[in-house]
């Protein structure tokens, strides 16, 4: 796994999460949305990575 993959990943994570409070704040229903998004898309980032170390500890 990379880190700096993990790192961006969870750096969007971090960015949707803000996104998302800011719409709750604002009212604004596509900040909501699009911070939802950023942290769907980390959460699959994530999962991508987590299958990489999976097949690697498994060739190891």
């Amino acid at each position: 796994m990379s880190l700096e993959d993990r790192a961006k990943a969870t750096g969007k994570n971090i960015e949707g999460k803000a996104q998302e409070a800011m719409g709750n704040v604002s009212g604004d229903p596509k900040d909501k949305a699009e911070g939802k998004a950023k942290q769907t898309e980390s959460e699959a980032r994530h999962s991508i990575e987590d299958a990489k170390d999976s097949v690697k500890r498994a060739i190891d």
